[in-house]
C-alpha cells in the first residue's frame, strides 16, 4: 500500500478557496446529518459526531483528494431497517447496535483492503445500485413527507405500514407544518436551480428556526428538534452479546458492499476527471478506519457522499482540507452552539432531506435502462421492489442473485462466429458473421470469443455441430476439416473440457478432422493438462483423470 499523502494538492495559491469550500461544506453537512441521524432512528448528535473523528481519520488516510465521507440517506435507511427489528428505535440498545454495526463495517472494509477484494463490489452493477438505492430512497421519502405534514407514523415500520399510516393520518396534518415545508421546498428547489453556490439548506434551517422562535410555532403543534447535548464525542465501545454481533453481520455486509461500489466509483471518476491517481485499496482502508472510529465515538456507519463530493468539486475544491474544516466547525458547534439547534422545526428538516434524496429515486436512470436494455431494467425494478416491500437485506441478496443470473445469461451466449465452406456466412450466435471472408472447400472455421467453461461449453459444441450439418445440407459438399480459432479463448475449465471432448468424439464419428489456430500458450497448456491435446499416452492419462473428476462431482 502506498504512503498516504495528507492534504495532497494543497498550495498557498488555493488555500483560501479550500477554506471557503470548507465553510460551504459545514453549511451543507450539518443540517443533512441531523436529518440522516433521525432517519437512522438515532439522536442528532450521532449525525454530528460522524463529522468529527471519522471525517478527520478518513481525510488523512484516503487516496482521493475530493471524496467526502459521511453517513448518507441510503445508509441511514439501511441502519434503521436492519436494527429496527432488533431493538426499539431511540433506545440505548438501539444506539449500541448502531455502534457495533459501524465497527463491523470497518472490519469488513479492512479485510477487503488487506485481501484486495474490492472487486466483489463489481457485482453491484448500475441497475442493481439504482434499484436498491431507489427502494431505500422512496421508503425514506414517505417518512419525510409525514414529517413535513406533521403526521405521526411508525418510525420503524415497513413501507406499506408507513404509507397506510400516512394516508390515514392526513386528517391530522398540521397547517403550520405544511406552510413551513412548502416554503422550504420552494426555496431549496429554486435556489438549487438559480444560485447553486448558496448553502440553501442552511438558509432554510436558519429562517425556519427564527420563525419558530419568534412566533412560538412550537405551541401551534410544530415539532422541533429539541435539546441537543453539548460537548465533544467521547470514546466508547459497544458491549453486546456475541449473538447480536452475528445478527448484525448481514446488514454490515450490505452497507460495506454498497459503500464499496459507490465510494470506489466516485473516487476513480473524480481522480480521472481532475488528473490525479487514486488507490482503491487505500480508499477501502480509509473507510475501514473511519467506520471503526464512528463506532467508537457515538456515531453510525459512514460511506461516501456523492452529493457533497459534487458540491466540493463545483466549488473548486481539490483537496481534503474542507473535510478538516468541517470537523473543526462541527466540534465548535457541539461545544458552544447546541442551544441554536433546539428550535429547528422538524418539517424543515424533512424538506431538506426529502429534496436531497429525490435524485436517489433513480427516475432518469430507470428511463435510461428501459430504453437501453429491458432485461437490465427488469433487474433494477426487481431489486427496487424487493428492497421497498420486503426489506433492505433481502434486497441486497436479491441483487446478488440477479447479478449472478445476469452474468450467467451473458456468459452462456458468447460471440461465436462460423465461416462455412465457400465463403457464405454461417451459423452465428451474434447474427453478425464476418462478411467478405472465405474458407477452402470442406473447411469450417469457428471463432469463440470467450473462455470455454461450464456456462458455454454445450453452446459452443452445438454451434460447431450445426455449422457442420448445415454446410452439408446447403450443398457445399462434405466437411472434412473444422478449424477452431483460439485467439480469444483465454481459459478452459473441466466442464468445458468435457463438452469439448464429446465434440471431438462426434467429429471423429463424422470423419471430420479438428485443428486449432492462433492458440494462446496458456490455453495450449490447459488443453494438454485436460487431455485434449498432446501425445496419446498423455491424452489417455489425462482423460482418465478428467473422468475421475467428473464422477467425483467436480464440474
Amino acid at each position: 500500500m502506498t504512503t498516504a499523502r495528507p492534504l495532497a494538492g494543497l498550495t498557498r495559491k488555493n488555500l483560501g478557496r479550500e477554506l471557503v469550500a470548507g465553510v460551504t461544506l459545514i453549511a451543507i453537512a450539518i443540517p443533512l446529518n441531523i436529518g440522516y441521524a433521525q432517519i437512522a432512528g438515532l439522536p442528532p448528535t450521532a449525525g454530528l459526531y460522524a463529522l468529527i473523528v471519522p471525517t478527520v481519520i478518513y481525510a488523512l488516510v484516503v487516496s482521493s483528494r475530493q471524496v467526502v465521507a459521511s453517513p448518507d440517506a441510503a445508509a441511514a435507511a439501511l441502519v434503521a431497517s436492519s436494527i429496527g427489528g432488533l431493538a426499539a428505535a431511540g433506545s440505548a440498545d438501539y444506539a449500541t447496535l448502531a455502534l457495533a454495526q459501524a465497527i463491523l463495517c470497518g472490519v469488513m472494509f479492512l479485510l477487503l483492503s488487506a485481501f484486495k477484494l474490492g472487486f466483489l463490489a463489481n457485482f453491484l452493477s448500475k441497475p442493481i445500485l439504482v434499484g436498491f438505492v431507489g427502494g431505500l430512497a422512496l421508503d425514506i421519502l414517505i417518512s419525510q413527507i409525514a414529517k413535513m405534514l406533521g403526521v405521526k407514523i411508525p418510525s420503524g415500520g415497513e413501507f406499506i405500514e408507513k404509507t397506510t399510516a400516512l394516508v390515514e393520518g392526513l386528517g391530522t396534518a398540521n397547517p403550520v407544518a405544511i406552510v413551513i415545508s412548502a416554503l422550504s421546498v420552494v426555496v431549496l428547489l429554486l435556489g438549487k436551480r438559480y444560485l447553486r453556490a448558496v448553502p440553501w439548506a442552511l438558509v432554510v434551517l436558519v429562517l425556519s428556526t427564527i420563525a419558530v422562535y419568534l412566533l412560538d410555532l412550537d405551541d401551534a403543534g410544530v415539532d422541533v428538534l429539541g435539546a441537543v447535548p453539548a460537548g465533544p464525542p467521547t470514546l466508547t465501545w459497544p458491549i453486546i452479546d456475541w449473538s447480536m454481533w452475528f445478527a448484525l453481520i448481514p446488514s454490515a455486509m450490505a452497507l460495506t458492499l454498497v459503500t464499496t461500489a459507490e465510494g470506489l466509483l466516485v473516487s476513480r471518476s473524480y481522480g480521472e476527471k481532475r488528473g490525479y491517481s487514486t488507490n482503491p485499496n487505500r480508499d477501502l482502508f480509509a473507510f475501514g478506519l473511519g467506520n471503526i472510529a464512528a463506532g467508537a465515538s457515538g456515531s453510525f456507519a459512514v460511506g461516501s457522499s456523492t452529493s457533497r463530493t459534487a458540491a466540493m468539486d463545483q466549488s473548486g475544491s481539490r483537496t481534503q482540507l474542507p473535510s478538516l474544516v468541517l470537523a473543526v466547525g462541527t466540534l465548535l458547534l457541539l461545544l458552544f452552539g447546541t442551544a441554536l439547534l433546539a428550535d429547528i422545526p422538524s418539517p424543515a428538516i424533512g424538506a431538506i432531506v426529502g429534496v436531497a434524496i429525490l435524485p436517489l429515486l433513480g427516475v432518469k436512470e430507470f428511463i435510461g435502462l428501459w430504453k437501453a436494455d429491458r432485461f437490465e431494467f427488469a433487474i433494477g425494478a426487481a431489486c427496487f421492489l424487493t428492497t421497498l416491500l420486503v426489506g433492505a437485506i433481502p434486497g441486497i441478496l436479491v441483487a446478488f442473485v440477479l447479478a449472478l443470473i445476469n452474468l450467467a445469461q451473458r456468459a452462456s451466449h458468447p460471440a461465436i462466429d462460423v465461416l462455412q465452406a465457400g465463403g457464405e456466412p454461417g451459423d452465428s450466435l451474434l447474427d453478425e458473421a464476418p462478411k467478405g471472408h472465405v474458407t477452402a472447400p470442406g473447411v469450417v472455421v469457428v471463432r469463440l470469443a470467450a473462455p470455454l467453461f461450464f456456462a458455454n461449453g454445450a453452446v459452443f459444441s452445438d454451434a460447431v455441430k450445426r455449422a457442420v450439418t448445415s454446410a452439408v445440407a446447403a450443398g457445399n459438399g462434405p466437411v472434412r476439416h473444422v478449424v477452431v480459432d483460439m485467439e480469444a479463448v483465454t481459459d478452459i475449465d473441466v466442464t468445458g473440457a468435457e463438452s469439448f471432448e464429446a465434440l471431438l468424439a462426434w467429429l471423429e464419428r463424422e470423419h471430420v478432422d479438428l485443428s486449432f489456430s492462433r492458440m494462446r500458450p496458456g490455453a495450449r497448456a490447459r488443453l494438454v493438462e485436460l487431455g485434449l491435446l498432446g501425445d496419446r499416452e498423455t491424452y489417455e492419462t489425462n482423460r482418465a483423470a478428467l473422468a475421475a473428476l467428473t464422477e467425483g462431482g467436480v464440474r
